[in-house]
């Protein structure tokens, strides 16, 4: 690659996915040049930040060489027409072995999942799997088979869980998207760590196939981008039910979303969980949140829910979909000691007349806890209560101290898994000492629409995606 084309390439990584799909349309660059480019990001930042479990350099680049190849005929291109993307390694690439984010798994897949269909078919060009903690079990992307994941913002400090690998990924410029999967907060989490846009959509809203569903009644899929408008254009191409999906959700447009009109708005820092005390800075952004949404026009007032205790309803469901997809595995032997506990403990506590009534259970403290939609139209709250800790987190823990140290992770999000609204981690400024700040917006059931309104004018108002992680090695 000449340096002219490779300065042209590196100045797309932090462009988005609109402007990367733009470019290669436009000629600028090609499919395969861009590509490029990815893997080289991922060799020369992948040691600083493990984010992948594998990259398929080969795949993507005969992918790449085949899309330029129907550009060059003049064929019609999809959206997303030679935009490298990274998908986590909870959902199949075929080919390509699901390990779940550890060792247990060798069997490679025998066919795309329905997500990562709709995405090659919109001309998405996948480089790689990403990291997450086993089976999504902590919010600490960390596990024996693959170490840890590094916050770009801070490499001694974490990303969050589950999706972790993705949004290293995408915050440090190598990919412009990457698929996340969200059963108690585990899009929104790690968004809120590395400075991205990250919404649970909907339950239901994007297909979990081959798989029904995704932990129950409690999972999404999903995708974590830096800017509102490419998370909008990705729920375009993703989003739609198929018939073997256990929920539904109504077809929806998400890009042509129009203005936001002045709403009436909820600030709560109340968590959901008692006993959390947030730090000091995670409330500052919230507040600093609510006085731009009042400043663009909107009714904000402070509004503490009554939230019931939900985790009748989300501990079951979580026991039993981490039992679910780790009986799944070839080599049973090679589970984390923490994942034999839970699976074990799963079988006792959570047989299948349980998670039916942990399901209906979720059902009936859902209808309560949206009463809250009654009066406002979207609930602003913390994210999360603490700035990202050390690595580490899961060093020589077992499943009680894991526990221990999840819940505070989850307190603002998990509740809303319950319930299946859809609820986004918006980018809110940042800490004294240069970590990202979120807040987080969650809407009435089948409302993403108006989230991505709101958070379309918050980033106009106060933009984030310029600012950029010190990432890079340094070069002697």
């Amino acid at each position: 690659m000449s340096e002219d084309t490779s300065a042209r390439t590196e100045g797309l990584a932090f462009t988005g996915v609109a402007a990367q799909a733009e470019a290669i349309r436009s000629g600028r660059v090609s499919a395969v040049e861009l590509t490029r480019q990815t893997l080289a990001r991922i060799e020369r930042l992948e040691p600083r930040l493990n984010a992948f479990i594998r990259v398929l350099g080969d795949q993507s680049l005969a992918q790449a060489e085949a899309l330029d190849a129907q550009q060059a005929r003049g064929d019609q291109l999809g959206p997303l027409h030679g935009v490298p993307m990274a998908i986590k390694d909870e959902v199949d690439v075929a080919g390509v072995p699901t390990t779940f984010g550890g060792a247990s798994m060798t069997t490679p897949a025998a066919a795309d999942s329905e997500i990562v269909r709709r995405l090659r078919a919109a001309g998405a060009i996948i480089v790689g799997k990403t990291a997450l903690t086993e089976f999504g079990t902590w919010p600490f992307t960390e596990s024996a088979a693959h170490g840890y994941t590094r916050n770009p913002w801070d490499p001694t400090r974490t990303t969050g869980g589950s999706s972790g690998g993705s949004a290293a990924a995408v915050a440090a410029g190598i990919v412009a998207a990457a698929t996340g999967g969200d059963g108690g907060g585990s899009i929104r989490i790690p968004a809120a760590y590395c400075g991205l846009f990250g919404l649970k959509p909907q339950r239901g809203r994007v297909s979990t196939a081959p798989h029904r569903d995704l932990w129950r009644a409690l999972g999404t899929l999903g995708v974590l981008t830096r800017t509102v408008a490419d998370s909008a254009l990705l729920y375009d191409i993703i989003s739609g039910s198929g018939a073997g999906d256990r929920w539904q959700a109504p077809d929806l447009s998400f890009a042509a979303i129009g203005p936001a009109t002045p709403l009436r708005i909820a600030v709560s820092l109340r968590s959901a969980v008692p006993g959390i005390r947030p730090d000091p800075e995670c409330v500052a952004a919230v507040r600093s949140t609510a006085e731009a949404l009042a400043e663009l026009g909107h009714h904000v007032e402070d509004f503490d829910p009554h939230y019931p205790d939900v985790t009748s309803a989300f501990f079951p469901q979580f026991l039993g979909g981490v039992r679910e997809e780790a009986v799944r595995v070839d080599r049973p032997d090679l589970l984390e000691r923490r994942t034999r506990t839970v699976s074990a403990i799963a079988r006792v506590l959570a047989p299948q007349p349980v998670l039916r009534w942990a399901e209906h259970r979720g059902e009936q403290l859902a209808a309560t806890i949206n009463q809250i939609f009654d009066t406002y139209d979207l609930l602003l709250t913390l994210t999360m209560p603490h700035l990202p800790a050390p690595i580490g987190r899961l060093d020589g823990a077992g499943v009680l101290r894991a526990l221990q140290r999840s819940v505070p992770m989850t307190s603002y999000t998990a509740i809303w898994n319950v319930c299946g609204n859809p609820a986004a981690s918006i980018p809110a400024g940042w800490s004294s000492t240069g970590l990202p700040l979120s807040a987080q917006i969650i809407a009435r059931p089948y409302d993403e629409r108006g989230i991505l309104r709101v958070a379309t004018q918050l980033e106009q108002a106060r933009p984030w995606a310029d600012r950029r992680p010190d990432i890079e090695p340094i070069v002697p």
